[in-house]
């Protein structure tokens, strides 16, 4: 094998790196919601739905940051591992 092939994604990072689309793409999502909702003149966020809605961003995004530099260490980890064989 030259040291030029692609290497595979394994599990773990093919999670990472799910869990960290899902939890940006909600995040972003949800900020369109808000400020669609703000354009069309809800100015009342405290009922229903609207607080995980404004909230969910704040704790989303930097989860998706946390997520994908776990992800990159995980890789660097295992591309090393592989280069040691």
């Amino acid at each position: 094998m030259t040291d030029d092939a692609p290497v595979a994604l394994n599990r773990i990072e093919r999670v990472l790196l799910t869990m960290a689309a899902a939890v940006g793409g909600l995040s972003v999502i949800a900020i369109l919601a808000v400020l669609i909702a703000r354009a069309a003149g809800v100015d009342d966020f405290t009922g229903g739905v609207w607080p995980a809605v404004t909230l969910l961003p704040t704790i989303g995004l930097p989860l998706a940051i946390v997520l994908l530099a776990v992800f990159m260490i995980a890789a660097a980890v295992r591309r090393t591992r592989l280069r040691a064989r």
